[in-house]
């Protein structure tokens, strides 16, 4: 039976030490390929299936440490070995804990190198578990959480819910601010009444005006009859007032007077009418910077402000990300109908990792993507790129001359398998020139 050869790739800073080791682990019956730093091992990473990389620590510019890190999460079939004439502890924890299989220090035999391919090719087996069965889930009205910013805020939430304060929730986008304005609602007295949510960045000026205190018949073009507003809509309940900061100063204003006076005039009418609602307003501005620029009002701002609730964004509670990613896998594993899919652990480690600009919202995208995208287990493979390990590459035209023309000639050489000759005739430069400058 013909077995499928593996693809090894060799990366070492010396050329030398690059075309002994090609020879070794040749004659050994594998396929080899060659990179003499961190980028070009990327390249050859990303153009070729490769089964094993093996790679010194030592390389200038961008180490090998970068590179196991980069090859464990793009690259994580891959099998990672390190040979290094670095023995410390510190190096060989660092290479294991970056991915690497097994640690080979210089120099060794033949038949050395030939045991820790093999074993490393052995261990390279992936292993998923349930990495949230042990966790401890809390959760308040669809909020979850175990962080004590997660407990302070159902502490509040239990505080308010059954009293008519007004409440200003502040936070980034994608923290949850409607979700907590409806735990507010439904989890208190005024449960079964209703609850309306308006976007006031979502509408134009005077269409936000209409919807919000309603008109009268003949108020303006297109109005053929009377139309309640919202705030009457949410009587005897609670009107959330979403992205409040993007709301007109005519809004404001009008806005000011139905908190006043607990009463709202429609468009066109000269008649007050009471109301009695429970406002909740919430923005990922920074109101307070837009009361000193008076693009907000202050009278307003003390108005709606009475209970504050700022939300944490969610790189500052990670204690939080795999309780919500547990609930969003079961979430999405049931609406596409697998029930029993589970998730590796490195991909844990990545979510911990991330920094999460876009918050609970874009960690529930990114955990219905990975659903979709994988069988029985999310792997390294389904976690979008951008999450994953990113080497900070250099600049091209900050690369000296130097750098640029060892680059070169490294390709030039690894394409015509070493061969000398042919690589100085391309290089338009004569063999012993060339041997001068592997030298160096």
């Amino acid at each position: 039976m013909n077995f499928k050869k593996k693809n090894i790739l060799i990366v070492d800073d010396n050329y030398e030490m690059l075309n002994l080791f090609q020879r070794t682990v040749k004659a050994l019956n594998y396929n080899t390929y060659k990179a003499s730093s961190v980028n070009e091992a990327i390249e050859v990473l990303k153009s070729h299936s490769i089964d094993l990389l093996i790679t010194d620590l030592n390389m200038p510019e961008i180490n090998g440490i970068e590179l196991l890190k980069y090859t464990e999460e793009h690259f994580p079939n891959a099998a990672k070995l390190v040979v290094s004439g670095v023995s410390t502890i510190d190096s060989a924890v660092n290479a294991i804990k970056s991915g690497a299989l097994d640690y080979l220090i210089k120099p060794f035999t033949s038949n050395e190198l030939s045991n820790a391919i093999k074993s490393s090719l052995e261990k390279n087996v992936k292993i998923a578990s349930d990495y949230f069965s042990n966790t401890e889930q809390e959760s308040y009205a669809g909020i979850i959480g175990r962080s004590s910013q997660f407990k302070n805020l159902i502490d509040v939430i239990k505080r308010v819910q059954d009293n008519k304060v007004s409440v200003l929730i502040e936070g980034e986008s994608g923290t949850g601010k409607e979700l907590i304005a409806k735990a507010i609602h439904y989890e208190g007295t005024l449960a079964k009444m209703p609850f309306i949510a308006v976007n006031c960045g979502g509408l134009p000026e005077n269409l936000l005006e209409s919807e919000l205190f309603g008109y009268v018949k003949g108020a303006f073009t297109g109005a053929s009859e009377s139309k309640i507003g919202l705030f009457q809509a949410a009587s005897g309940g609670t009107i959330f007032l979403d992205e409040i900061g993007n709301a007109s100063m005519t809004v404001q204003t009008r806005l000011l007077r139905v908190i006043q006076e607990k009463e709202i005039t429609r468009i066109g009418s000269t008649n007050s009418e009471k109301i009695n609602v429970r406002i909740i307003c919430a923005t990922n501005n920074n109101l307070t910077e837009m009361v000193t620029k008076g693009t907000f009002r202050e009278d307003l701002y003390y108005r709606i402000n009475v209970i504050n609730i700022h939300t944490t964004p969610l790189r500052d509670k990670p204690e939080d990300i795999l309780l919500l990613a547990k609930s969003f896998i079961k979430k999405y594993a049931t609406e596409y109908n697998k029930p029993e899919i589970k998730m590796d652990d490195k991909v844990s480690n990545v979510l911990l990792r991330h920094s999460w600009p876009g918050n609970v919202r874009e960690l529930e995208n990114i955990i219905q993507r990975m659903i979709i995208m994988s069988d029985e287990v999310i792997t390294l493979q389904h976690v979008p790129d951008y999450l994953k390990y990113h080497i900070p590459q250099q600049t091209d035209f900050l690369k000296s001359l130097k750098e640029s023309e060892k680059e070169h000639i490294v390709k030039i050489l690894n394409a015509v398998d070493n061969n000398k000759t042919k690589a100085a005739k391309i290089l338009k430069i004569d063999r012993k020139t060339l041997n001068q400058k592997i030298l160096k």
